[in-house]
């Protein structure tokens, strides 16, 4: 029997891939609480109980938050493509690649890509940037709702009724509120919410495409793509397109015989 020579590159990084699990568990997490706090009416929820839903909203979003600022710090400090650089390839452009690609998916050619293919940038760029919006809108509406940091004091010094020390007020009583001041707050609040929750919708589309693109070019390449987010490492029997110029046996990758 032919004996095909396999190619194994470690490509994601240990900082990358706890990302990636972290950021799956916490956006799980909150697309659960999310979808009970949006749909809070209809199971009865209301009170001390939705608060306390809104609580572990926004400590998931705190985790999640967290996480992401530590992927766009590891665009800068991390791995060959961990970087900016790599995934947004100024030089070519964001769709620079895309109609090359599309020309050889057309012709049923196969292209290996050690990190992500032209497709799977443009996913993961829209990605990043509708998740960094959750968490901006997030936090803030954390401190309209809750008067969590970290903008939750400027709002409670913005509502609080005069002789009323803003850090006393609680989420849910409005007794302790200047009417106008929160009447006023709350039409702030009114266009961060709606993008919040306009953008929760875009997100499970947005999620359910990477997952389904994810198993296509699984099963298509079978290179390690998803296996690869546990170990880091991917296998090719060819070259790959964008292997970098000191990737290679040496450096990058062993070599096996499969």
């Amino acid at each position: 029997m032919q004996r095909i020579q396999t190619q194994v590159y470690t490509v994601w990084d240990r900082g990358i891939r706890w990302f990636h699990w972290i950021n799956l568990l916490s956006v799980l997490a909150l697309f659960g609480t999310g979808l009970v706090i949006y749909n809070g009416k209809t199971l009865g929820i209301a009170g001390d109980a939705k608060i306390l839903m809104k609580e572990l909203h926004v400590w998931c979003g705190y985790v999640f938050a967290a996480n992401l600022a530590w992927r766009l710090i590891q665009g800068f400090t991390g791995s060959h493509f961990a970087r900016w650089r790599t995934l947004l390839r100024p030089e070519r452009g964001l769709v620079g690649d895309v109609p090359g690609y599309l020309r050889t998916l057309r012709r049923g050619e196969h292209r290996a890509y050690l990190g992500h293919d032209p497709l799977g940038r443009l996913m993961a760029i829209a990605l990043l940037l509708l998740l960094a919006l959750q968490a901006v809108t997030g936090l803030l509406l954390a401190g309209t709702d809750l008067y969590y940091p970290p903008f939750g004091g400027w709002i409670a010094d913005w509502v609080a009724a005069a002789g009323i020390e803003p850090a006393t007020l609680l989420p849910g009583d409005k007794s302790m509120v200047d009417a106008d001041a929160w009447e006023a707050m709350r039409a702030f609040r009114a266009p961060f919410i709606f993008l919040h929750e306009q953008v929760f919708f875009v997100l499970i589309g947005a999620v359910t495409l990477h997952v389904a693109g994810v198993v296509v070019a699984e099963v298509r390449e079978r290179n390690g793509l998803i296996s690869g987010m546990f170990t880091g490492d991917k296998h090719f029997t060819d070259t790959p397109v964008d292997l970098p110029p000191s990737d290679g046996p040496s450096a990058g990758g062993t070599e096996r015989n499969a």
